[in-house]
């Protein structure tokens, strides 16, 4: 079983200016922390495995930093409430729910070689323990059948990574465990321990199941992810088929890490699909989400017949789709791509879908299966960082995603659940998009922007992709807005290198004014270039004495052109400035001449406050102002405006004026217009010739990051 795929375009359906009805939207963000109470909440915390009561009014995720399962109110979806965590004794892998009980794998190994583990049931009102069963290894992941009849626990056994160059052939073997339900909870009793040994060609003695699903008829399929094998067992615990997941071949893609540059040039062949999730579709037909482990991942998914056959894989189109949407995490490479790990499956209304969490894009695709030779992907959604579990709850129209990295530690946003609607509604992300170019272009980090004309403007991505500086040209005339052309910012014919691209301007000659961030501590300089149109570099103008001599690493943010003068808007306060007050430089073009005034900060909270963006327009020049907090700790998100007639450079070294600034608009009601929690960096923003503005976030190149880019016009902003 071995598939190629080329080059394809993306089978998205979101097309340009089509409007979609029917549609999943993101609704609300709950952050895992909360369940903590009173509690010491700068603790990490974890939403993985998410399972729903069958009255889809409470959620229940397991929480492995914590030890516990966390319980979430969502009777109104768009203002879930916490319900507290209840604590496990060990560490929860998994869960699912009959009745008001959850079911939940509980790993209790002292080591890899002495493996240990327990079914519990819990009541998930009160969180008493109705019934504890001893397991014969460490559980991954359990399922529940639909009739509540029996539960499935694939017992892993997971290898140490660190031995034997972190390949299976580690014992002892994991294997299928089997427990009858009775009265509600877990009867101890009918443990059947199904073995797994001897079935796959790779590792035949050192099975590891890694998840399981049952479908109507009662038959469990498990992945086997180092082994990269299925297998089909009854509800008896006889084993009813098995095969290999097969290989697969890809052309089209970037297999090599820490370039910073998106080159989706590079092949793989052999590739093992090594599936994580499975879910049943129907039957006798079922999904895995290829996230691979030792040698494989094929950064797609694929269905099967449960007779082994495959009826459809994904190839590159799934990551096609995110590298359109902005999503693809150039870190992760030469490993496993977007990395598919998660499979839902359901019917919403009368059509049969499939959902694939990317665990590395942090993105999920529905897809349309009412042909299941043909699916059809026709939304990407945005997810916190690393989608880890989902539950589909049809009778509420509720989709609903586990997230589990949890930055507390770097003071970065937390662990989220999302819950998604569906309904008769435009979807909402993603707002920008490269699905309508002729070819395939990866962009991310957009840092900023700037006009050409009502329906075009131009976008650029800063150091995160060094090797691949770029000029975007945005066709904002139709929604999602569409990148439609990519032109590299070259010096000498190469890519332009040493250089952080955070602020744009047209010279209204068809070229470009680029404001650029140093690093003085990498040889970095802070620079303003001239790009013509073609993307080469034909003037660079150095920072005088005045400004070398007090420079800091937070530096140029934005450009903006005022009749002869450059204005660029330095982030933070430099060597020579008061606190509080950042420097807005001139730069004379004619006469070469250097000025500056002051503009005064907010007051952070907590961590600090700079500026991201300058623009002119009519008789202002508009600012971002932001601090770097995240979530549910960022307070300010604005935009400013400073009257021109303010703007008169005085010369450098010596006092500078403080111009008075107009608080215009406060973005952080835009930012958590999604249901999502507040972004980080807002970066650009520009304005069109009749008026319109525009805004755009910075996704960090999806590093530690959700990937989401928000992009949005304001009407009326320059009143």
């Amino acid at each position: 079983m071995t598939y190629r795929f080329y080059c394809l375009t993306s089978v998205i359906a979101l097309t340009a200016g089509i409007a979609q009805a029917d549609t999943f939207n993101r609704i609300a963000s709950f952050p895992t922390h909360l369940n903590i109470g009173a509690g010491d909440q700068a603790v990490e915390t974890s939403a993985e495995i998410i399972a729903a009561t069958a009255d889809g009014m409470t959620l229940v995720y397991t929480d492995s930093p914590l030890g516990a399962i966390g319980r979430i109110d969502i009777t109104d979806p768009a203002n879930p409430a916490p319900l507290g965590n209840i604590d496990m004794n060990g560490e929860p892998t998994s869960v699912g729910i009959v009745g008001n009980v959850a079911f939940v794998g509980v790993n209790t190994s002292e080591s890899y070689t002495a493996p240990s583990g327990r079914l519990a049931a819990v009541d998930i009102a009160t969180g008493a323990e109705l019934a504890s069963c001893e397991l014969p290894g460490q559980p991954d992941s359990i399922a529940v059948a639909k009739d509540g009849s029996f539960v499935a626990v694939a017992i892993e056994n997971e290898r140490d990574e660190d031995l034997g160059d972190g390949r299976t052939g580690q014992l002892p073997a994991g294997a299928l465990t089997l427990v009858q339900i009775a009265d509600g909870v877990a009867d101890c009793d009918t443990l059947i321990n199904v073995a797994m040994t001897d079935l796959a060609a790779i590792s035949p003695e050192d099975p590891e199941p890694e998840f399981v699903d049952i479908n109507a008829a009662g038959d469990v399929i498990v992945s086997m992810q180092e082994n990269n094998h299925m297998v089909v067992v009854g509800r008896d615990g006889a084993i009813k088929n098995h095969f290999s997941a097969g290989t697969v071949d890809l052309d089209g893609i970037d297999a090599t890490d820490e370039r910073a540059a998106l080159l989706f040039t590079e092949s793989q062949s052999g590739l093992p699909r090594e599936p994580d999730a499975v879910k049943w579709i129907d039957d006798t037909h079922f999904a895995t989400a290829n996230e691979g482990d030792m040698d494989g991942g094929t950064r797609g998914w694929t269905i099967f017949n449960a007779d082994g056959t495959v009826v459809y894989d994904a190839g590159t189109s799934f990551e096609y789709a995110i590298i359109q949407a902005g999503h693809y995490p150039d870190k992760r490479s030469d490993s496993k791509g977007v990395e598919p790990e998660s499979i839902e499956t359901a019917t919403f209304g009368e059509t049969p879908m499939v959902f694939v969490g990317a665990e590395r894009a942090s993105m999920v695709g529905v897809y349309d299966v009412s042909d299941l030779s043909a699916p059809v992907l026709t939304q990407l959604l945005p997810s916190g960082i690393g989608p880890e579990g989902y539950v589909a709850i049809p009778s509420r129209n509720l989709l609903v995603s586990a997230n589990e990295v949890d930055l507390i530690a770097d003071g970065g946003v937390r662990s989220h659940v999302m819950i998604f609607e569906y309904s008769d509604a435009d979807a909402t992300y993603p707002m920008i998009t490269s699905a309508g170019a002729d070819s395939l272009i990866g962009w991310g980090a957009l840092s900023g922007l700037a006009a050409v004309d009502d329906s075009t403007l131009v976008a650029i991505n800063d150091s995160f992709y060094s090797y691949q500086p770029t000029i975007f040209t945005v066709d904002v005339s139709v929604t999602p807005a569409q990148i439609i052309a990519a032109t590299p910012v070259t010096r000498a014919g190469y890519p332009a290198q040493l250089m952080d691209m955070e602020g744009i301007a047209v010279d209204g000659q068809g070229g470009y004014w680029v404001a650029s961030e140093g690093r003085i501590d990498r040889n970095v300089p802070h620079a303003i270039y001239h790009v013509d149109a073609d993307g080469a570099i034909d003037q660079e103008i150095g920072l005088p004495n005045a400004l070398l001599g007090v420079q800091k690493r937070f530096g140029f943010e934005g450009i903006t052109l005022v009749g002869d003068t450059l204005w660029v808007a330095v982030q933070r306060e430099w060597e020579d400035d008061a606190a509080g007050l950042a420097k807005l430089v001139a730069y004379n073009l004619e006469t070469g001449e250097w000025g500056a005034v002051h503009y005064p900060l907010e007051t952070p909270a907590t961590g600090w406050i700079g500026l991201s963006e300058i623009v002119a327009q009519g008789d202002y020049v508009y600012l971002i102002e932001r601090d770097n907090q995240i979530g549910a700790n960022a307070v300010v998100k604005q935009i400013t405006r400073v009257s021109l007639d303010q703007m008169v450079p005085a010369p450098l070294g010596g006092d500078l004026p403080v111009v008075r600034k107009e608080i215009v608009r406060d973005l952080i009601p835009d930012l958590t217009s999604t249901g999502g929690y507040v972004l980080d960096k807002v970066e650009g923003l520009t304005f069109t010739p009749n008026g319109t503005a525009y805004v755009v976030t910075d996704n960090d190149g999806v590093d530690d990051h959700s990937g989401e880019t928000m992009f949005w016009a304001i009407d009326g902003l320059d009143n």
